[in-house]
């Protein structure tokens, strides 16, 4: 798979040239943001999360701005310093790409006599105050020892040393809804942001949707009415890149891309870019090594535990969300709008009848990117003529049918991602999502 993903870079890098003057100049068009990324300094991601495969797959993908993922790892923090170029007030770039300084961090840790697991996403505005969080992490953990490292004390114990260094680091929860690491987790969270963060909750204004949860779902919780609601792929291959975003209309500039968020600002931010939150691996209810997906009101009947092994389900995120929720399903809030998107590949793989990764679905996704500009224009703006002229009928129809929201979804459970189906009279085995 590595070779052929480097085949289509290669390939594909000429039809994605942007020379200094167009860099300049991206300030003035759509900014898409995917924040939440890993480098190859993590567990589980592929050896091409360098910056060179990350930059060429933002462009592929459609994304201008990347977070840097893992600055708090020693090395990826050099590399990224000696490479990066500043362009702006926490703005910095490589081959073309802009990157805000971005990293995840877990803790795990005891509070009310429970074991809490929790992923938090650190933004710094500089390499001098990233430089300053480190040190302070470096207190808890072993940075080295993961690009995601693992810090041992509360997060009312640690971030708030990470506040005094400068106002403009910002701390968002990642993932808010996965079952085991996460602040609304089934199995290690908390029911609100004021039981995890205290009385640090003021300095929390945004949370990641996560791949399982998707904006009317946090809807449906009154007490995150002030809370914005970001998403990012949490990619850790760079072909992941983009699967969900965030997209602006605001000065490239570090203060004002968040303040954009603080303010949920609707002419600044325009939209989020979702997965169908089915897709997502943790959405029902379920068990894996019994092969059960449960909706919540069938778990709820079996008292939440698994009728093959008699051990406890793992709860989904639909479930948390109905447990803590107080507004029916359906409430619209004058909030930042969505759009659920799936892969391209995925569309191509099941128009052709063949497994997404397969060469001849390569093959046309590079055709169709080189043509007709990369994936997240294909998915959302392209016209469906042009679509037909360079691919096809059946690849424009199920591009038409995704935007229409007429697909159908076997929900993810306990670990395993979730399964779309466009074409429904065509359903087989071969037709399923290849994440990572």
């Amino acid at each position: 798979m590595y070779s052929f993903n480097l085949l289509i870079l290669t390939k594909i890098d000429e039809c994605f040239k942007i020379t200094q003057d167009e860099l300049k100049e991206v300030n003035k068009l759509r900014l898409i943001a995917d924040f939440h990324i890993h480098s190859k300094y993590s567990r589980a991601t592929s050896k091409e999360m360098d910056l060179y495969g990350l930059t060429k797959w933002a462009k592929i993908k459609g994304v201008n701005i990347l977070g840097t993922g893992d600055f708090t790892h020693p090395s990826w923090f050099d590399e990224l310093k000696s490479k990066l170029k500043e362009e702006n007030y926490g703005i910095y770039s490589y081959n073309c790409i802009y990157f805000i300084l971005s990293s995840e961090i877990s803790f795990i840790y005891n509070q009310n006599n429970k074991l809490r697991r929790i992923h938090l996403l650190i933004f710094a505005p500089s390499f001098e105050v990233a430089y300053k969080i480190n040190r302070i992490l470096e207190k808890y953990g072993n940075l080295s020892s993961d690009g995601r490292p693992t810090l041992g004390e509360p997060i009312q114990k640690v971030i708030p040393q990470l506040w005094n260094l400068s106002e403009d680091i910002h701390v968002i929860p990642a993932h808010a809804w996965t079952p085991w690491y996460s602040i609304f987790g089934s199995k290690s969270g908390f029911d609100s942001i004021e039981e995890a963060f205290g009385d640090y909750s003021k300095y929390i204004f945004a949370i990641e949707t996560g791949l399982s949860s998707d904006p009317p779902m946090n809807w449906r919780l009154s007490k995150l009415d002030k809370i914005c609601l970001v998403s990012n792929s949490d990619a850790h291959s760079p072909n992941k890149i983009g699967r969900e975003a965030n997209v602006f209309n605001c000065n490239l500039n570090y203060k004002d891309i968040f303040n954009a968020i603080k303010n949920q600002d609707k002419d600044k931010f325009l939209y989020t870019i979702e997965f169908f939150p089915e897709e997502g691996k943790y959405h029902f209810d379920g068990h894996r090594n019994c092969n059960i997906s449960l909706h919540p009101k069938e778990s709820i009947k079996l008292g939440k535990i698994c009728p093959i092994c008699g051990k406890p389900l793992t709860i989904g995120v639909l479930h948390r969300v109905e447990e803590l929720a107080d507004r029916e399903e359906g409430y619209l809030p004058n909030k930042i709008p969505y759009k659920n998107l799936v892969p391209l590949e995925e569309i191509i793989g099941q128009a052709l009848n063949k497994d997404p990764s397969s060469p001849i679905v390569q093959r046309e996704y590079i055709k169709i990117t080189s043509n007709l500009g990369n994936e997240l224009n294909i998915l959302m703006d392209a016209s469906l003529e042009d679509i037909n002229r360079i691919s096809g009928e059946k690849i424009a129809e199920g591009i038409c049918l995704m935007r229409q929201g007429k697909i159908k979804i076997i929900p993810g459970y306990d670990g395993v991602y979730g399964k779309i189906v466009i074409f429904p009279e065509e359903e087989s085995s071969e037709n399923q999502l290849s994440l990572f």
